[in-house]
């Protein structure tokens, strides 16, 4: 059963009790993608490291460090 299916019979149930429905499927998921960031940036935070930036600043000193071709 799919997760559609398995939410459209919750649905259907919770109907038939007078029940309020289940949320939609999906529908906390950039909730979730946002509480985890908040997270990795709190430790970072709690590590002694930036919490913003990291990925650029790591790439700048990678292809900082790399020779120049010369032509």
């Amino acid at each position: 059963m799919s997760i559609t299916q398995e939410y459209l019979l919750d649905l259907y149930r919770a109907q038939k009790l007078g029940e309020p429905g289940p949320p939609a499927p999906g529908a906390g998921d950039w909730q979730v993608v946002r509480e985890l960031r908040d997270h990795r940036q709190f430790r970072a935070l709690v590590a002694g490291r930036p919490a913003h930036g990291r990925i650029r600043q790591a790439l700048g000193r990678w292809l900082h460090l790399r020779p120049r071709p010369t032509c």
